[in-house]
């Protein structure tokens, strides 16, 4: 388990969608992140290079880093499975997550509902303990991803799932791309317990959605500073509340694809640092 917090960076593997372990970790180095990321199709692709999980953790570690979310859990509940055809990623089973959670020594699974716009948040909350109490047996924690267009679409939803699963190792992962399209609840996040914040994804956009969320979400994402979210009073929030969360970095955009891993590090990492000097002050 790692020791990162609010001051450390996090570099998120689908910064590089089109890249593997090699990649990210080069790119993490270039930039001085502190951790990164990882999700399963990039564990298996090292694999089908030769390397096993043991070998990955060494290369991560070798290269002093740490891993600290395993995502994105995304077929954790029924309610929320893949209609024949339209699941665009694979769904990975539970048990992988935790297998490589385990081996890597993540902090934590991220998990989300990645298909379907409602959730019974009662039943949704049994499926979500079973989980985290199996990863609570290993000393990891379960992270919520918040997503505008589910049934869990905002902080204060995201916490009352939480809360009704009575498990005290889950959190919530926090973007603020998904807050800016969803209900920019300032507010609300400030009433959020700091503890409750277990991961963080930055990046930025635009005031004016494109028409397709899904396509900006996963192609079109800014670099910190270069949109209007509001980043500088997240940052603050946060801070504020007491999150000790690191600042995990999530740009998705397709001009990455073409750039060096190192470069794509280096410009991640230069925006948020910016933004983080400008909330905090000279000190980040």
């Amino acid at each position: 388990m790692s020791d990162l917090g609010p001051d450390d960076l996090v570099f998120n593997t689908t910064n590089i969608l089109s890249g593997g372990v090699r990649e990210i970790v080069a790119a993490a180095v270039a930039g001085d992140y502190r951790g990164l990321t990882i999700w399963p199709s990039d564990v298996a692709r090292a694999e089908d290079e030769g390397l096993s999980l043991a070998d990955v953790k060494t290369f991560i570690h070798d290269h002093g880093l740490v891993v600290t979310d395993v995502d994105c859990l995304l077929g954790w509940t029924p309610q929320a499975l893949p209609k024949p055809g339209e699941a665009m990623v694979e769904i990975v089973p539970t048990e992988r997550f935790l297998e490589i959670a385990e081996a890597l020594d993540a902090d934590a699974i991220n998990v989300a509902q990645g298909f379907g716009s409602e959730l019974d948040l009662d039943r949704a909350a049994e499926d979500l303990a079973a989980i985290a109490r199996r990863a609570g047996e290993h000393g990891r924690n379960v992270n919520f991803e918040f997503l505008p267009w589910c049934g869990v679409p905002d902080v204060t939803t995201c916490l009352d799932l939480l809360e009704r699963t009575g498990c005290p190792n889950t959190t919530i992962m926090f973007d603020s791309w998904h807050w800016f399209r969803g209900a920019r609840d300032l507010e609300a996040l400030e009433k959020i317990p700091g503890a409750r914040i277990g991961s963080t994804q930055w990046n930025d956009a635009p005031e004016t959605p494109s028409e397709n969320l899904m396509v900006e979400a996963m192609e079109a994402r800014l670099l910190p500073g270069d949109g209007d979210i509001p980043l500088v009073d997240l940052v603050r929030a946060l801070d504020a509340i007491g999150s000790t969360a690191p600042m995990g970095v999530e740009v998705i955009q397709k001009d990455h694809e073409s750039m060096p891993p190192e470069e794509v590090g280096r410009r991640t990492a230069d925006a948020m640092r910016a933004v983080l000097r400008e909330a905090r002050g000279a000190g980040e």
